[in-house]
């Protein structure tokens, strides 16, 4: 039993849920790209207001949809049901087992309507979205008190990213509608070879670096005023058409990607202002599938159904004095020009080289190594593909759906996701520490709404 300020979940039935064919046990080796995360678990979950067939369509009928709808997609999504090992030189590998994927039920005595989406430390973290103990992916089902339902997976970040966690919860809700899965899986290591002899550009030593050479983490018992917190917000779509024409205003028009980053990385900057000859970074989450198919109709194709990481995570680093005093188009201006440098093929092949100049030493992207001490750092990882409206088991599509990673470490992470309303507006998730949440409520209410169903459809 999981008792919270607002309302207790009773986790009850544990079951393992397999491939319903049996797998040829095998290993798989993780791909550079792959190598390149640390052991991370992040979390997704869906919120499900109650059947209309309600009568006909209980919890337990719902599970066994579920279950059932699993145990197909991991014929072909085999990579979800296996476990993570140490191969020989201490790298991890995935072992194709079918050890299956661990599957909860619970039930929370609260409505749909009056879980706080807007606190997701209080509402969803520890209580909706499970902790994964074994394997590479665990699954919560929660029934609510209303009648309504939450799935909520977590999954180890170092076997998929979430451009391939989307593709399989596509794929496990036409499972559960009986249709056949639109995209499958492709696990075709080879595409991310490294070349040989391999070529690197100089500027990859400035975004990723080797885990040895970071000085060791200090312990620290002592709760600090200002940990990371998470939180959701409602940003407009008109709100997002503002920003970007301020930020567009030095010429060149920025995507609403660009604008709203330089407008946070802003925030974060001012929220500093104390420590103002402090460095600030953020990062932007890049990813290279189209950049590595270029000029390659096939590898296009093949790409697309990649599932693994292909993820690179440039960063742009200033003062925190010039991002205060700087109009919002500079800022912008400082986003464009360190991400375009990462969004080629040339900078994917050379990362991979990178990693296999160094390995077997871990490594890891040096934005995630900043520590606090040295100035306010984060990453933005766009969910603009989140195929929310997608996720529909049988029983419509959810009202609400949000990726959830307090990852632990002392680098902010912002992901923003389309409202599952389909009208431009944006649902953002927020990992800060405190001081700067707090700032951006007071500074920016207007633009970061606190989210709440009212937002979303529940008629």
């Amino acid at each position: 039993m999981i008792a919270g300020r607002d309302f207790t979940v009773t986790v009850g039935k544990k079951d393992v849920v397999v491939a319903v064919l049996p797998l040829q046990e095998h290993w798989l080796s993780l791909s550079n790209l792959d190598l390149l995360l640390p052991p991370l678990d992040v979390g997704v979950f869906f919120c499900y207001k109650k059947p209309v067939s309600g009568d006909t369509l209980c919890f337990g009928s719902m599970v066994s949809i579920l279950k059932k709808a699993m145990a197909q997609a991991l014929v072909s999504y085999y990579a979800f049901a296996g476990e993570v090992v140490p191969n020989s030189i201490g790298e991890p590998e995935l072992l194709c087992n079918n050890r299956g994927v661990d599957f909860f039920e619970a039930y929370a005595d609260v409505e749909l309507q009056n879980l706080n989406l807007y606190n997701p430390d209080e509402s969803i973290e520890g209580k909706l979205v499970p902790k994964k103990k074994h394997g590479v992916l665990a699954v919560q089902a929660t029934g609510l008190k209303c009648g309504g339902i939450v799935v909520a997976c977590t999954f180890d970040h170092r076997i998929a990213d979430a451009y391939s966690a989307n593709m399989f919860l596509v794929s496990w809700a036409e499972m559960a509608q009986s249709k056949p899965i639109s995209l499958l899986p492709s696990f075709r290591r080879s595409m991310l070879n490294p070349r040989h002899p391999g070529c690197i550009d100089a500027s990859l030593d400035d975004l990723y670096v080797p885990i040895s050479t970071l000085p060791p983490l200090k312990e620290n018992n002592q709760p600090s005023d200002d940990h990371l917190i998470s939180r959701i917000y409602y940003v407009t779509a008109a709100q997002l058409d503002e920003l970007q024409c301020l930020a567009s205003r030095g010429g060149s028009k920025r995507t609403k990607l660009e604008s709203f980053s330089a407008f946070l990385w802003k925030m974060v900057a001012i929220s500093a202002a104390g420590d103002s000859a402090k460095t600030s970074k953020m990062g932007i989450v890049v990813d290279g599938r189209t950049r590595l198919s270029e000029g390659c109709t096939d590898k296009e194709s093949q790409m697309g159904t990649y599932f693994g990481n292909v993820l690179s995570i440039p960063f742009g680093s200033e003062k925190v004095k010039a991002l205060i005093e700087k109009p919002l188009s500079w800022v912008a201006e400082e986003v464009h020009d360190f991400i375009k440098n990462a969004v080629t093929k040339v900078h994917f092949l050379g990362l991979i080289d990178w990693v296999e100049a160094h390995r077997p030493e871990p490594a890891v992207a040096k934005i995630y190594a900043s520590g606090s001490n040295e100035g306010p750092a984060f990453v933005v990882s766009s969910g603009q593909r989140f195929p929310v409206s997608k996720v529909n088991f049988g029983w419509g599509p959810p009202t609400f759906g949000s990726y959830h990673f307090p990852w632990g470490g002392s680098a902010g992470y912002v992901m923003p996701m389309p409202s599952p309303m389909k009208n431009g507006d944006w649902v953002v998730y927020v990992h800060l520490p405190v001081r700067q949440v707090e700032f951006i409520e007071t500074e920016a209410a207007d633009l970061f709404k606190p989210l709440t169903f009212d937002y979303l459809d529940l008629v």
